[in-house]
């Protein structure tokens, strides 16, 4: 199914948000990649220090079960388990010399990892955490 399909869910109110910074970020990428038709699918995994992970990738293809939404001009889409855990989530790109990168703000978090990348909800419960190996 492409971009053009009209079975993914299509919402106008954003159900994730993206920081102008974090849409220039991804609109460069498209750009870089020579992908201008391609959407950002953002997903949770379990794993990580605190039981889920954060994942992003860029694809053309979607369910029918798929949350598509476009903020700022970029596209997104969210598969139905994954919006459970990121309804509402902020995406930003910082930039700092410590390193720089994607981070989310999710309101559905009630702990997160030192490094940002993995994170609990009150329903995820612990028992899936592991080490992301790059907090201590």
């Amino acid at each position: 199914m492409t971009l053009d399909a009209a079975s993914p869910v299509s919402v106008e109110t954003p159900v994730v948000s993206v920081t102008p910074t974090a849409s220039a970020v991804i609109r460069d990428l498209l750009i870089q990649r020579d992908i201008p038709d391609h959407a950002l699918r953002v997903f949770v995994a379990g794993g990580g220090c605190s039981g889920m992970s954060y994942g992003m990738a860029f694809e053309s293809e979607f369910s029918e079960y798929d949350t598509l939404v476009e903020v700022d001009g970029i596209k997104l889409v969210v598969d139905a388990t994954s919006m459970m855990y990121i309804q509402g989530a902020v995406i930003d790109y910082v930039d700092s010399l410590m390193g720089g990168g994607f981070r989310i703000d999710n309101p559905n978090a009630v702990s997160s990892c030192g490094c940002g990348s993995s994170f609990r909800t009150a329903d995820s419960g612990a028992a899936s955490a592991g080490g992301c190996g790059t907090c201590g």
